[in-house]
């Protein structure tokens, strides 16, 4: 853990929260504002934290001096990313933006309470066992606009749309290799284990196939 800045009147500290629990306890600061983060990578989190750092001290001084010309232009420099992305990041977002955009057009995905009506739960609140179907592993979910949406071709319609078993499996394989996002892709993509067939077509009636495929994937990944 580190200060990554001191000025007057405004102070930054990173590291594991035990670490900057320890540092609060013995701040006599009036005010704290607090960010946390999971699952973010070393560089970026670093990067992050000298931008936040930078914002946070130019804000402080901007509002003291009533937000002169000048401190606002140091702001938006700032706030600017220092160079042009490029090309080859312009074409990954690009094409990541594709993917989400034709994952989100398929129709597989059910909101919380769409789900809830489906299976039949309870009313007054719709999303609470869908999200315990998530937390427990049992079914994944994609965030878009601040909303979960859960997969419906994860959802076993003989049994009360509740989620079929083979996707807890499905997603303990891919633990720490892929997220919500990721399995998304996976299960609507072509896959040359299944024989060229997408393994949400195959989840419900060759369950143990999508399992393997799943594993198998995991073990090229490891192998590189």
């Amino acid at each position: 853990m580190s200060v990554v800045a001191e000025h007057a009147g405004v102070s930054t500290l990173i590291g594991t929260p035990k670490d900057v629990q320890a540092r609060l306890g013995r701040s006599h600061a009036d005010h704290v504002l607090v960010l946390t983060f999971d699952h973010i990578k070393p560089t970026a989190f670093e990067a992050l934290a000298e931008n936040v750092t930078n914002v946070a001290s130019l804000m402080f001084g901007a509002l003291l001096e009533r937000h002169d010309r000048e401190s606002l232009e140091r702001l938006v420099e700032v706030l600017v990313p220092r160079r042009p992305p490029s090309p080859r990041l312009l074409k990954e977002a690009a094409m990541l933006v594709q993917a989400r955009k034709a994952v989100l057009e398929s129709g597989d995905w059910l909101t919380a309470a769409e789900v809830a009506q489906l299976a039949g739960l309870s009313t007054r609140n719709p999303s609470a066992q869908p999200n315990k179907w998530k937390k427990q592993g049992l079914i994944f979910a994609i965030s878009h606009n601040g909303v979960d949406y859960f997969p419906g071709y994860g959802l076993d319609r003989e049994a009360g749309f509740r989620p079929l078993k083979a996707m807890a499996k499905v997603i303990d394989a891919f633990a720490g290799h892929k997220d919500g996002w990721g399995m998304a892709y996976w299960f609507r993509s072509d896959n040359s284990f299944l024989g060229g067939k997408r393994p949400q077509d195959l989840l419900a009636t060759a369950p143990e196939r999508v399992i393997e495929a799943a594993l198998d994937d995991v073990s090229e990944v490891a192998h590189g």
